[in-house]
């Protein structure tokens, strides 16, 4: 019975922290990945980067854009491009409302972080605004002040 549990664990990959301070998240879908295998392995030993990546609608479908995935060191003939469009796996009826979404109200999809669920690779995509440069200073100020907070309680407690 335990087996199961283990196989419900979530082993993060790659985690975009810059997504959550150059943009308001709105709200964020589970999708699938399509991948080759030598990438499959590259992913499995972390070298992937989010940073300037982005999710983009053609013919119907969701492709992720300039996610690099580092060649697999023993893939030889079998690696691919490392900054590759690749398709992401989602239903047809959310792709259709991500698109009305995204086109009408000028909203963009990033990757939150990749993950492996299962056995299988997973994005945690985010349907996000841009912010603006004093929403960033604002944001930055806010968590300066927490961190003052905390480390005020933390000096009381130890009765500095």
């Amino acid at each position: 019975m335990g087996v199961a549990n283990d196989k419900d664990e979530v082993k993060n990959v790659a985690v975009n922290r810059k997504a959550r301070h150059e943009y308001h998240i709105l709200d964020t879908y589970e999708v699938g990945l399509v991948l080759k295998g030598t990438e499959v392995k590259s992913l499995r030993e972390g070298k992937v980067s989010l940073r300037e990546s982005f999710a983009q609608f053609e013919n119907n479908e969701l492709y992720i854009m300039s996610m690099h995935i580092s060649p697999y060191a023993f893939g030889n003939i079998f690696n691919v491009d490392p900054r590759r469009k690749r398709k992401l796996l989602m239903h047809k009826r959310e792709i259709n409302r991500l698109r009305g979404q995204v086109e009408e109200k000028g909203l963009t999809l990033v990757p939150l972080r990749i993950y492996f669920k299962r056995g299988h690779a997973k994005i945690e995509l985010a349907l996000a605004k841009g912010k603006r440069l004093y929403d960033k200073r604002e944001a930055l100020a806010e968590k300066d002040a927490r961190r003052e907070i905390e480390r005020e309680l933390k000096n009381k407690e130890w009765g500095r």
